[in-house]
């Protein structure tokens, strides 16, 4: 039972953490400037994209997912070290 909680809680860990990556990372401002969007604009082309939309969006998942598992370590880490302390 209790792996099954611990399990759980790092889900819903996970999955907080990934909803505060998306709502707080971003690369760009929105509204992006006008550099910015020649070059998505730019890079887009090089891939066969027409919309630059369809390459910025994964992008950001991808970053995000990145961020979200750098933190959820970390996290799992210093609660790990604080129990460790602790006992």
């Amino acid at each position: 039972m209790v792996p099954l909680v611990r399990r759980f809680f790092k889900v819903v860990l996970f999955i907080g953490l990934f909803l505060l990556s998306v709502r707080y990372v971003h690369t760009y401002p929105l509204p992006m400037t006008e550099s910015q969007l020649d070059f998505w604009f730019s890079v887009s082309e090089r891939f066969g994209i027409r919309d630059p939309e369809d390459l910025y969006v994964p992008v950001m998942v991808i970053i995000e997912l990145i961020v979200t598992i750098f933190a959820d370590i970390i996290i799992i880490r210093l609660w790990r070290h604080y129990w460790a302390k602790r006992a």
